[in-house]
């Protein structure tokens, strides 16, 4: 059974697996982490819950592991706030990524469901999904968690718009 739980210092190795995974899809599944020892970026998820130790203007929130049967195969990416432009038009409350050996399986739209009850749970009531326009898999994967389009969004750095929708 799917969960979402805060990093601990022994998921460093499938952590940095998954990463490197990822990395083909240029798509990091570590956030803020390249340049921190493994200790140091598992103690700054857990600040950042609370707003302490932020990089920049980025707001309190945190990156959780997917974990199912002890095995890692995803991350959420939470933003308890929009607190700058990127985020508002971009970025929203929640980012996820499924590691590519355990994609189809539905983890990502568990990974999405439990996402929107830990932003409640932190006074979120509306929740913001962004996602590619072409990326088909996540659109549906929001879809399904209820998520109703807006709008595209303006140009982002990838050069093309985001579909944005909010989840109520």
């Amino acid at each position: 059974m799917l969960r979402l739980r805060p990093y601990r210092l022994d998921d460093e190795a499938a952590a940095l697996a998954a990463h490197e995974a990822l990395r083909a899809d240029d798509f990091p599944f570590l956030l803020q982490a390249p340049d921190r020892s493994w200790a140091e970026f598992v103690q700054d998820q857990r600040d950042h819950v609370y707003a302490r130790t932020l990089p920049g203007e980025w707001p309190p929130g945190t990156q959780l592991a997917a974990v199912d049967d002890g095995v890692l195969v995803g991350r959420v990416s939470l933003r308890f706030a929009l607190t700058n432009p990127f985020l508002l038009e971009h970025g929203g409350h929640v980012g996820y990524a499924v590691v590519p050996a355990w994609r189809r399986r539905g983890y990502a739209t568990e990974m999405l469901h439990q996402a929107v009850i830990v932003l409640r749970s932190h006074g979120v009531d509306r929740v913001l999904v962004t996602c590619d326009v072409a990326n088909d898999a996540s659109r549906r994967v929001i879809e399904k968690n209820g998520g109703r389009f807006e709008r595209l969004s303006a140009v982002d750095a990838d050069g093309g718009p985001d579909r944005r929708y909010w989840i109520d």
